[in-house]
C-alpha cells in the first residue's frame, strides 16, 4: 500500500492506495474508501530500431494470464555515486525544470509530473548537483522509474 498527502487548493488529502487487482484498487481519501476502476497506462512511442536478423517467433501468454504491463522507455544506468529521484506515482512528464550541471537546494522543483490531471511538482530532497536527467518532457513514466540523479 502507498502513501500519498495532496493539496489541492490549499486543502490537504490523505490518500492510501493498495495495489491494483483485476482492472481496480481501493483508494482511502481523508478516511473514506472508494473502489477506482483503473486502465493500463499507454505505452510512450518507442523510438525506431533497427529490425533484427532472425527474430524469434512470438509465443501467445496462456489465456488466464495477465497482459503484460506497458513499460515507458528505459535511461541508462544511473550515475554512480548519486542520490536516485525516482517517480512517486504513473504519469506523464510535463516540464523538466532543471539541467545536467546545476545546482540545487532540498525543495527546489525538478520537474513537473501529470497524473490523473494532476500536476506534481517533483522536488529535491536533499542539497545537490543534478547529474543526470533520465526523462524528457513528454515521456510517459511509471511508479519507481529514473527521473534524475542528484551528486
Amino acid at each position: 500500500m502507498k502513501e500519498f498527502t495532496f493539496k489541492i487548493n490549499g486543502a490537504e488529502y490523505k490518500c492510501a492506495v493498495e495495489e491494483i487487482e483485476a482492472g481496480k484498487t481501493n483508494v482511502t481519501v481523508n478516511g473514506k474508501v472508494y473502489t477506482v476502476e483503473t486502465e493500463a497506462p499507454k505505452a510512450a512511442p518507442k523510438p525506431a530500431a533497427p529490425a533484427p536478423k532472425a527474430a524469434a517467433p512470438a509465443q501467445k501468454p496462456a489465456a488466464a494470464a495477465p497482459a503484460p504491463k506497458a513499460e515507458a522507455p528505459k535511461a541508462a544506468a544511473p550515475a554512480a555515486g548519486g542520490v536516485q529521484v525516482k517517480s512517486p506515482l504513473p504519469g506523464s512528464v510535463i516540464k523538466v525544470l532543471v539541467s545536467e550541471g546545476q545546482a540545487v537546494k532540498k525543495g527546489d522543483t525538478l520537474l513537473t509530473l501529470e497524473s490523473m490531471k494532476m500536476e506534481n511538482a517533483i522536488m529535491a530532497e536533499q542539497d545537490g548537483t543534478v547529474k543526470q536527467i533520465a526523462v524528457s518532457a513528454g515521456q510517459n513514466v511509471m511508479q519507481d522509474d529514473l527521473l534524475i540523479v542528484l551528486g
